[in-house]
């Protein structure tokens, strides 16, 4: 009888740990990464200029490209600086937007990325997909997923505390992604990937059931590997499916309509999930998620991040249109404006008691 199986994109090192960073050298000097010491490290000014100096006298054959800013053109620019440097593999040194210019950059050259993460305020630490601005807002591009993750868990204490309580909402959002998929699957058929969806639930349990803080070690660990687990079964999937459904539709939303306003990622989409899973009429799943989200000081209201209530339910009007074909509960109630306004008061009312 044959045995069959399926191959599963996944890094082949994850790396979370105190002090993760003093064994980098050693970890980029696997054959399987590099076996010239030619790297090409893409760093912001911010904490990957500042680790620079602690980090460059130990990779003698590395080159630093300082990177402007998560867009299109930089990636672009950084991919064409990189060509004639016969690199064995780029290294993305920095947060969320580093990491995302530098998947893509990577792509565009055909060499393998390895992920050194300063923050945890979203998935795209480990995911097949890089978020990057264009003339038109911005993009989702597919990439292939990293080839080694490092999150090195004293630099994680250093960053602003803010970006790393937004990868809280963002992990917690798989909880409502996962929702909308069987609701799809239900509703149109749509095929769901049974282990991706295993992981990204799993993944967003585990954040969402744990007692610890941003400040404890143990929690932190987790909560990164949960967005560890959320990018694999993105991979998985082939998509963004199981970690992408209303919550992240009302995410962006915020940021085309908003866009010199929004909230950090993670913030809006933990606060999109909450209002999801009230409207799908999963009370229960809600308050629970409004509670971590609480005690995490994540937004719950849209006040808290500076948006009106007409703003937000214009945004939650919107949503659908951010992810055409996509199917969640926005599409299913496919609600008026007038009626997400009275779902909206009855939200704040049901959390409030």
């Amino acid at each position: 009888m044959p045995v069959l199986t399926r191959l599963i994109p996944s890094p082949v090192s994850v790396d979370i740990a105190a002090g993760a960073l003093d064994n980098l050298a050693g970890l980029l000097a696997d054959q399987r990464i590099s076996s010239s010491g030619r790297l090409a490290f893409a760093i912001s000014n911010g904490s990957g200029a500042g680790l620079r100096e602690r980090l460059a006298p130990a990779l003698p054959g590395a080159d630093w490209y300082e990177v402007a800013g998560g867009t299109i053109d930089a990636a672009v620019q950084l991919a064409d600086a990189m060509r004639s440097g016969h690199y064995d593999a780029v290294v993305g040194l920095g947060g969320g937007k580093i990491i995302d210019v530098a998947k893509y950059a990577a792509a565009r050259v055909g060499l393998p990325l390895v992920a050194v993460a300063t923050n945890l305020a979203h998935d795209g630490i480990c995911s097949p997909v890089s978020t990057l601005d264009n003339d038109a807002g911005r993009g989702s591009y597919g990439v292939p997923t990293p080839i080694a993750l490092v999150v090195d868990l004293d630099v994680i204490r250093q960053a602003p505390v803010r970006y790393v309580r937004s990868g809280v909402g963002d992990a917690v959002s798989n909880i409502s992604a996962i929702a909308d998929w069987e609701l799809s699957h239900r509703e149109t058929g749509e095929q769901i990937d049974g282990l991706a969806a295993a992981m990204a639930r799993q993944a967003g349990e585990a954040v969402l059931r744990h007692p610890g803080d941003c400040g404890d070690d143990a929690f932190l660990t987790v909560l990164a590997e949960a967005l560890v687990l959320s990018g694999i079964a993105m991979s998985i999937a082939g998509h963004s499916r199981p970690s992408s459904g209303a919550c992240h539709e009302i995410c962006h939303a915020l940021d085309i309509l908003y866009p010199k306003r929004s909230a950090p990622h993670g913030e809006q989409c933990g606060l999109g999930a909450a209002f999801a899973m009230h409207l799908r009429g999963a009370r229960e799943q809600c308050r629970l998620i409004v509670d971590v989200l609480r005690r995490h000081r994540l937004p719950v209201l849209p006040g808290d991040i500076g948006f009106s209530t007409e703003e937000f339910v214009t945004a939650v009007a919107f949503a659908p249109q951010t992810r055409p074909g996509r199917y969640t509960i926005l599409e299913h109630l496919d609600l008026t404006t007038d009626e997400i306004r009275d779902a909206y008061a009855d939200y704040v009312k049901a959390i409030s008691s």
